[in-house]
C-alpha cells in the first residue's frame, strides 16, 4: 500500500492526507541546531607541482562548541578528494615544503598545540616541537632543513612592593595584588596580557631544540619570508622606541640565521608590513601605509629588487584595501586580492601597476554577519592560462573551494550540500540607491523570507555592520538566514565610511562619526519599504561593534523603529577612548586631539548624548570579556535608559570576546536573543 493509501486506512480524509503530503514537501527553512552542522574551507595550499591541494575542513563540534578543523586533499587533475588528517582531533595551518614532499602542521592532539611534520608519501609523522606557548607563523626553509615560527616569550613581571609579611603556614591570604607597567596591558579575546614578547625561532625540521632569533622588548610577528639560500628570513617589525604608542609604524628587516645579525631593509614612513619574497629570491614584496593620520587608509604593495634598487608602488592606482598578494610564477607580477563594492575580488598586477580583474569573486568565510571573506592560492599555469584554487562567493552556501581554469570555474567542493540542499534559503537581492544627503550611491541587500509572497507584507531587520571602516557584501550569512526563516525581511548596506569604495568614501565620517551614515541607513530602509512588501509597523534594527553605535544613534533620533537591539557598542567616545584595549590607535587616528582636549567634540558623537530623545525598547547585549567596546559602554546605556524607564534589558555573553560568534552556541544565543527581543514587541496588526 502506498503512502495516501496507508493515511486513509488510518481514516484521514483524501483532503487532509493532500494536505499534509504536500506540508511534508515544502523543504524545512535553516533553524538553530544546524549552526552545528555547517563546514567551510580554509587556508588552501597547493604542492609546488600543482598538482595537490591540501586544504583546512572546518566543521562545528556540538560537544565541544567549538570549530574542529581538519586536513583534506584535492587531486587537481581527477578532482577527487580525501581526508588527510581527519581523526576527531584538529588539525590546521598547513605549509607544504618546497619540494612538495612534507607537510608541516599544528596540532593540540596530545593535549597542547605543537608542530608536526608528516611525510606526504608513507604518512610517517613526527612532533617537532615541545612548547609551553603555542607556535605560529610556521614557513619552511627553501633547503627543507628549517622551519621558522613565532612564538611567546614570558618575561618577568613587575613586582613593585617587596616587603610583604611572610605569610604563617596554613593562612588563607588574599591574592598577590598585580602590578601592571606596560601600555598594551591586555588584548580584546586574550585578556589580560602576560609580560613578555613574541619573537622568531627557527627549528630543525626534524625535531630538536628551536632556536631564538630576535631578540628586545620588541614583538616580531605576522607574515616573514626566506631568502633564497636559506640563511636569512625577511620580517616586519616595529622597533622603535615607545613603540606602543606609534601603532601604524613598522619596517621590513633582514636577520641571519648563522649570527642573529639585523639589518634594516626599509625606512618608510608609516607602515612596511608581510614581506614576500619572489618566486626567484630576488624580488622582495611588501605592503606599505603611507600614513597619514586618517582613519581610514588603504595599505600599497611595494615590489623592489634586494639591493633596494627599483623599488615601485604597484597598486596605486587601485585606492582599495588589498587583502593578500602572492607571486605568479615570475617575477614581474603579483595576484593580489582587495575588496571592491562589498565584493572580494582578484587581479593579476604587473611591476608597471597595470591591473587586469579576473572574474572571481570570494567569500564564506564569515559564517555569521555577512562580511567580505576568501582566500585564494596560486596554482601555476596550464598550456599559458592561469590557474587559481580560491573560496568562491555564494549568498546560499558558506566557503567551499574551486578551481579558476582557462577562464572557468569549476567546483572543488560541495561540503553543505547534505544540509542546506534540503532547507528552503532566503533569496538575496542587491539594490543601489541613492544618499539624500549627497546623491552618492549606497550599496545594500535584501534577503527574502523563504516562500515570500510579494503581495503580503512582511516584518523588516535593519542589520548594520561595525568597523565602522568594513564591508558588508552578497556573502552567506547565518544570522540573516536564522533572520529571514523567522519571516523577517532582512536589510544590511554599506553607508559612507565603509571600506572596499576607496579612500575617499571611507573618510567621510573622519572625526565625524557617526552623523551622514545614519542617513545613509535611514535612504536603504526608504528604499525597501518603498518596494511594497514592508509592515511599517514592524521595523526593527540591530548592529554589532560600529553597527551597535549606529542602532543606538538612530534610536536617538527617529522613534520609527518597533524595538532595537545594540550589540556590543561605543556609547560614550570618551569613557571608550580610556577603556578600550586599542586605545592608543583609537584616540591618535579616530579623535583628532586626545579625549580631555575635546570632551565637548566627543560628546556631540556619542550616543549616550542622544539617550534623552530614545523611546524605542532597546536591548543591549556583548561579551562579558569584551575589552574592544568594553561592557563598561554597555552598562552606561542600559542603566541610562532604567532611569529613563524605557522598556530594556541587558543580555551578557560569559566568557565572550568581541567576537560574541566565535563558538557556535554563542551565535545562536546572539541571533536568538535579538529575535525575540523582536518577537515581544512585534505587532500583530499590520499595516
Amino acid at each position: 500500500m502506498n503512502k495516501v493509501g496507508i493515511l486513509v486506512a488510518l481514516g484521514l480524509t483524501t483532503f487532509s492526507v493532500l494536505c499534509r503530503l504536500c506540508h511534508a514537501a515544502v523543504p524545512a527553512s535553516l533553524n538553530y541546531n544546524d549552526i552545528f552542522q555547517l563546514e567551510y574551507a580554509a587556508s588552501p595550499q597547493v604542492t609546488p607541482d600543482y598538482k595537490t591541494v591540501i586544504y583546512e575542513r572546518r566543521s562545528m563540534d556540538i560537544m565541544s562548541d567549538s570549530t574542529r578543523v581538519n586536513l583534506w586533499e584535492i587531486d587537481l587533475a581527477t578532482q577527487q578528494q580525501r581526508p588527510l588528517l581527519s581523526d576527531g582531533h584538529s588539525y590546521s595551518s598547513p605549509v607544504i615544503s618546497k619540494d612538495g614532499k612534507r607537510l608541516a602542521y599544528l596540532s593540540a592532539k596530545e593535549g597542547s598545540t605543537q608542530l608536526y611534520v608528516r611525510w606526504l608519501d608513507t604518512g610517517a609523522t613526527v612532533k617537532v616541537t615541545n612548547l609551553q606557548t603555542p607556535p605560529g607563523n610556521i614557513s619552511w626553509s627553501p633547503d627543507g632543513n628549517w622551519l621558522a615560527m613565532t612564538q611567546f616569550v614570558a618575561s618577568k613581571p613587575t613586582v613593585l612592593f617587596t616587603d610583604m609579611p611572610t605569610k604563617p603556614k596554613g593562612a588563607k591570604w588574599a591574592e598577590t595584588a598585580k602590578a601592571i607597567d606596560k601600555t598594551n596591558y591586555r588584548s580584546d579575546g586574550r585578556g589580560y596580557n602576560q609580560p613578555g614578547f613574541t619573537h622568531l625561532f627557527i627549528i630543525p625540521s626534524e625535531g630538536g631544540s628551536p632556536r631564538q632569533l630576535t631578540s628586545g622588548d620588541y614583538n616580531h610577528g605576522g607574515q616573514f619570508s626566506w631568502s633564497q639560500d636559506s640563511k636569512s628570513i625577511y620580517f616586519a617589525a616595529n622597533r622603535e622606541q615607545n613603540w606602543q604608542l606609534k601603532p601604524l609604524v613598522s619596517d621590513i628587516y633582514q636577520i641571519q640565521l648563522d649570527s642573529s645579525e639585523l639589518t634594516k631593509i626599509t625606512d618608510h614612513k608609516g607602515a612596511a608590513s608581510q614581506p614576500l619574497l619572489s618566486t626567484s629570491g630576488k624580488r622582495l614584496a611588501y605592503n606599505w601605509i603611507d600614513d597619514n593620520n586618517m582613519a581610514f587608509q588603504v595599505s600599497q604593495v611595494v615590489i623592489m629588487d634586494l639591493d633596494g634598487s627599483n623599488r615601485k608602488v604597484i597598486t596605486s592606482s587601485l585606492d582599495r584595501t588589498i587583502t593578500d598578494k602572492q607571486w605568479s610564477s615570475n617575477d614581474r607580477s603579483m595576484l593580489v586580492s582587495y575588496l571592491d563594492h562589498g565584493q572580494h575580488k582578484l587581479a593579476q598586477i604587473d611591476e608597471s601597476g597595470k591591473t587586469v580583474s579576473l572574474d572571481i569573486t570570494m567569500g564564506g568565510q564569515s559564517l555569521g554577519r555577512p562580511y567580505t571573506s576568501g582566500e585564494f592560492v596560486y596554482a601555476g599555469s596550464n598550456k599559458g592560462n592561469l590557474q587559481i584554487v580560491f573560496t568562491p562567493n555564494t549568498p546560499q552556501r558558506p566557503a567551499d573551494l574551486a578551481l579558476y581554469q582557462r577562464k572557468q570555474i569549476n567546483p572543488l567542493t560541495s561540503l553543505n550540500e547534505d544540509v542546506l540542499a534540503y532547507k528552503s534559503l532566503a533569496e538575496t537581492q542587491a539594490i543601489t540607491i541613492q544618499s539624500s544627503v549627497d546623491q552618492r550611491d549606497i550599496d545594500a541587500w535584501i534577503a527574502l523570507p523563504p516562500n515570500f509572497d510579494p503581495a503580503q507584507t512582511y516584518p523588516m531587520i535593519l542589520e548594520i555592520h561595525g568597523g565602522p571602516h568594513a564591508a558588508y557584501g552578497e556573502a552567506f550569512s547565518a544570522e540573516i538566514q536564522l533572520m529571514a526563516a523567522k519571516g523577517y525581511v532582512v536589510v544590511w548596506s554599506n553607508p559612507r565610511g565603509s571600506s572596499s569604495y576607496g579612500t575617499e568614501f571611507g573618510n567621510l565620517i573622519h572625526h565625524n562619526y557617526p552623523s551622514n551614515d545614519y542617513h545613509d541607513l535611514m535612504d536603504v530602509v526608504d528604499a525597501v519599504i518603498a518596494k511594497g512588501y514592508i509592515d511599517t509597523n514592524n521595523l526593527f534594527i540591530t548592529g554589532g561593534s560600529g553597527g551597535g553605535v549606529l542602532t543606538a544613534w538612530s534610536i536617538g533620533k527617529t522613534d520609527r523603529f518597533a524595538a532595537a537591539v545594540v550589540a556590543k557598542p561605543v556609547i560614550n567616545w570618551l569613557s571608550f577612548a580610556l577603556t578600550a584595549d586599542a586605545y592608543p590607535y583609537f584616540t591618535q587616528y579616530w579623535m583628532e586631539d586626545m579625549p580631555w582636549n575635546i570632551a565637548d567634540k566627543l560628546w556631540q558623537r556619542s550616543p549616550l548624548s542622544l539617550v534623552g530623545k530614545v523611546n524605542t525598547p532597546t536591548m543591549l547585549l556583548t561579551g562579558e570579556m569584551d575589552y574592544r567596546t568594553p561592557m563598561s559602554e554597555t552598562e552606561q546605556y542600559y542603566q541610562a535608559l532604567r532611569l529613563r524607564n524605557i522598556d530594556s534589558a541587558m543580555v551578557r555573553i560569559p566568557g565572550a570576546s568581541h567576537g560574541i560568534a566565535s563558538k557556535p552556541s554563542r551565535l545562536i544565543q546572539k541571533v536568538g536573543n535579538i529575535l525575540a527581543w523582536f518577537e515581544k514587541y512585534k505587532s500583530t496588526s499590520k499595516q
